[in-house]
């Protein structure tokens, strides 16, 4: 599978979230302690928010531990926002295309899973798929195929009910194929001001994610701790496992959950698909 995370908060540059965590996400990529395969060597990418209308995305095939471009990046890139992926395919090319995060507009979307029986239930996915969003799907992954069918349905007005809706979806069209539990995903979609995070799995045995705890809290529990000062109050990351050891410093998502995380906020709601109207 995949390893990915989402930061927000204060400035803060991409090697700090990439590289200097006991557990940093480039160490995720040779020895992932939580994800189905501890090598996650197929590729990564970033997105990140400066001043410009669309975020930026750095996506590569290499490697994310054997990749000097992303270390020269990494030092000079600073931002309140941030989404990093690294990548194990589940069977689909390595190439550019197929790396985390998509953008759309002002949208980027990375996921961890997989659809069930893709390359069988594919063609019926894609025919779903709004015609007029349908030219900007450059890969051919099923994370793509799954963010494109939640702009689909709403994703930009009502981020919840537009998963919810693409889910449903994958789940009664992989049924219909006979496929018993058609989809495994933690997701991880923003706008650039609010985050969404997605917990949840057909069969209900979901990969792994966490959230962080509040950092004022954590300040005041190891006052001694200088990584607790360089965060902000606001600083908020959900991860697809923890960066470090520290005790109380990451809470577990509850299966079928979404996190919302807005100005510093984090609000858990319980998430369920929705089969569309479509296809009923």
């Amino acid at each position: 599978m995949c390893r990915w995370l989402a930061y927000s908060g204060s400035p803060v540059y991409l090697e700090d979230l990439l590289y200097k965590p006991q557990n940093s996400l480039v160490m995720q990529s040779k020895h992932a302690r939580l994800g189905v395969e501890t090598t996650n060597g197929d590729g990564f990418g970033v997105g990140w928010y400066g001043n410009l209308a669309i975020p930026g995305v750095f996506l590569s095939t290499e490697p994310a531990w054997n990749d000097r471009n992303l270390r020269e990046i990494a030092a000079q890139v600073e931002s309140g926002r941030v989404f990093a992926h690294i990548r194990a395919s589940t069977g689909t090319a390595v190439q550019q295309t197929n790396c985390h995060p998509f953008r759309h507009g002002r949208w980027l979307w990375m996921h961890n899973g997989l659809i069930a029986d893709f390359p069988a239930v594919r063609r019926d996915l894609a025919m779903v798929v709004d015609p007029v969003l349908y030219p900007e799907i450059q890969g051919s992954t099923d994370s793509e195929i799954l963010f494109y069918l939640a702009l689909t349905f709403g994703l930009e007005q009502d981020p919840v009910a537009g998963v919810a809706q693409a889910v449903g979806v994958v789940e009664e069209i992989g049924r219909r194929h006979g496929t018993e539990h058609p989809i495994q995903m933690t997701v991880a979609t923003t706008d650039g001001d609010t985050t969404w995070a997605f917990r949840y799995s057909s069969e209900g045995r979901s990969r792994s994610l966490f959230h962080s705890t509040d950092v004022s809290t954590l300040r005041r529990q190891y006052p001694d701790n200088p990584a607790l000062h360089v965060l902000s109050d606001d600083a908020r990351l959900v991860v697809s496992e923890p960066l470090g050891d520290l005790r109380g410093a990451w809470r577990e998502v509850p299966e079928a959950t979404c996190v919302v995380t807005h100005a510093g906020v984090e609000e858990l709601r319980s998430f369920s698909p929705r089969v569309s109207e479509a296809l009923r």
